[in-house]
């Protein structure tokens, strides 16, 4: 199983912030919603455009470019046009530190 790799400090990301990263080499992105980070590859799963200006509501971020719009916790889709998920990944705050590593 992979490991966890560090990725940002908490106080790097305010609340409703985010913050483009890698992940095993994967653009991906880390959002902030309250006191939860979430992980998800930048992408979408529609037409492959990167997901990091899209607007968040609640737990779900929309793509800018068609409307796809994905749950940041398990990467579903929630609307047309995407039908394909997109990855998340797991992560953890320890010591005011975020790691994030691929899902197994």
């Amino acid at each position: 199983m992979p490991e966890f790799e560090r990725v940002a400090a908490v106080s790097e990301i305010p609340p409703g912030g985010r913050l483009s990263i890698l992940v095993d080499d994967l653009p991906s992105l880390l959002v902030r919603i309250g006191d939860e980070f979430l992980a998800v590859e930048d992408v979408c799963s529609h037409d492959g455009q990167p997901l990091t200006n899209g607007p968040v509501e609640g737990c779900a971020i929309i793509c800018p470019r068609h409307g796809a719009k994905f749950d940041l916790r398990s990467g579903q889709p929630l609307c047309m046009p995407a039908i394909e998920p997109i990855s998340t990944f797991e992560v953890q705050v320890r010591d005011g530190e975020i790691y994030v590593r691929p899902r197994s």
